[in-house]
């Protein structure tokens, strides 16, 4: 076994797997894309499509679909960069040697405390989802409950975490699964009970583009913000089994798996549903998934999927807890965190970095105990902001990846971004015009008020820290080592 280890570099997995940092490579191909989809697949796809239809009407289909190709550039170029070095901390230690000390650390924190108030987010929608069983139970208490419950699975050794989330993740899969076959039915052919719908719904009021071009940019945010978290492949690198493998595979195969249910179920959504009754939301039987649902005769069917949004809340949650704790535990190998943060158990897990990555849970029973509307409101606005920035910072770190390793001879990666440096920067335009477009949004004013001045104590920070020489560790430090294949990595 393993013994705890307080300091950064490579250790051996209780099973004698080499890992980074003693992190243990024990998650395959399969269990990689499941979470992946698990950490992507949140609350924004059941209830939160309906802020987007309300801006961009049945031209949200092309919203979608764009931003699957944003998403896959995205993870594409990730791919590219961790198969060579399949660290802990991903592209945020990738960041740090490609682009210095200073992005580095900028975003990895920037991410750590994006998801941190993203897990907050989902606990309080979970209990949230609770009340409509038990609408007299207090807020607070099933917050607290399913904290407990994403906290123990987190804390388990790694293959474990992996075998949870990949049937937690397959539950909203199958569910989203079976609502877009059930749409489609519903449009080609009908149900004994109801007539087929067709397609009248995508031209009747205000036709495909009722808000024109400038409503489809106004919905690209809320779009957007539902693929962010396909960025998780590249931060499990350090813990896969074959990482020159794994890891190209499942961003591959995540992204364009998630691009499709996306995609299909929108469509199905606009399609079955006229879009003016899709944009007033609000409730979970105001779901346009429930209509579809009801339509295809299924009793119950806000019981139903009330569990399925359920579930898809405590996934997104469980995963991107656990990538705050990979960021965490890859910022204490740096020394930017406390060092007992990067102590690992005996099981491989850097509890610590868990115990400290809570935050957002502590930060959600709080909310849930107050009823603070306004302060979810603020921690939302921050986080819509830091994930636009993470993406085009993980671009940046992509171009200079490309750029050094020409200039030194080095053999480029063997996975490689399609139509690269074009693909990147219409992309990085792309994402640089949809975070102006937050500034234009109504009830996404924080996202400028409170993310701005967010990163500038982020860059002062570091700043100080320069200045007292607290970083002279990090500017002395060579280039991360090509990942070299093992025996076993048949």
């Amino acid at each position: 076994m393993s013994s705890t280890t307080d300091t950064p570099g490579t250790g051996t997995g209780s099973d004698g797997a080499t890992g980074t940092a003693g992190l243990q490579r024990r998650l395959n191909s399969k269990q990689l894309t499941m979470i992946g989809i698990g950490g992507a697949i949140g609350t924004g796809l059941f209830l939160g499509s309906s802020l987007a239809i309300s801006q961009a009407g049945p031209a949200v289909i092309i919203a979608y679909i764009l931003c699957g190709l944003v998403a896959l550039v995205i993870a594409w170029a990730l791919a590219e960069m961790v198969v060579v070095h399949p660290t802990a901390g991903a592209f945020g230690a990738i960041a740090h040697n490609y682009l210095g000390a200073g992005t580095g650390f900028v975003l990895r924190w920037t991410y750590w405390a994006m998801q941190v108030i993203a897990i907050g987010g989902e606990m309080i929608a979970a209990g949230v989802y609770v009340k409509f069983w038990w609408p007299d139970i207090p807020l607070w208490l099933p917050v607290i409950v399913f904290s407990v419950l994403v906290l123990a699975v987190n804390a388990a050794a790694v293959h474990l975490f992996g075998s949870f989330e990949y049937w937690f993740a397959m539950i909203k899969v199958t569910a989203i699964a079976v609502f877009v076959l059930l749409g489609l039915v519903l449009v080609v052919f009908g149900l004994p009970d109801r007539p087929a719908v067709g397609t009248d719904n995508l031209l009747l009021d205000g036709g495909f583009f009722p808000n024109g071009i400038t409503g489809l940019m106004l919905a690209m945010v809320f779009v957007l913000f539902s693929y962010i978290g396909t960025e998780v492949v590249s931060v499990t690198a350090a813990e896969s089994e074959n990482p020159q493998r794994d890891i190209p595979r499942a961003a591959r195969a995540m992204v364009l798996r998630l691009g499709l249910f996306y995609v299909l179920a929108i469509m199905v959504v606009v399609l079955v549903v006229p879009w003016t009754l899709t944009a007033q939301g609000g409730t979970i039987n105001a779901s346009p998934f429930v209509t579809v649902f009801e339509g295809a005769g299924i009793p119950a069917a806000a019981g139903i999927m009330t569990f399925v949004v359920l579930t898809a809340a405590l996934s997104s949650a469980n995963t991107n807890l656990y990538l705050t704790t990979r960021m965490m535990h890859s910022l204490a190998e740096h020394r930017l965190a406390p060092a007992w943060a990067g102590r690992l158990s005996t099981s491989g897990v850097p509890r610590n970095a868990l115990a400290l990555s809570a935050l957002g849970m502590v930060v959600a029973a709080i909310l849930s105990a107050n009823d603070s509307g306004q302060a979810y409101l603020v921690l939302f606005g921050i986080s819509v902001f830091a994930a636009i920035v993470v993406w085009l910072l993980i671009l940046a770190t992509h171009a200079s990846f490309r750029a050094t390793r020409r200039k030194e001879g080095l053999p480029p990666s063997p996975v490689q971004l399609w139509a690269a440096p074009v693909t990147r920067s219409v992309v990085a335009v792309f994402l640089v015009a949809v975070l102006v477009s937050t500034y234009f949004v109504e009830g996404l004013d924080p996202a400028w008020q409170f993310g701005l001045p967010f990163f500038v104590l982020l860059v002062a920070t570091y700043l100080v820290m320069k200045k007292t020489g607290r970083c002279d560790h990090l500017l002395a430090e060579t280039r991360l080592p090509d990942y070299e294949p093992r025996a076993t990595d048949a």
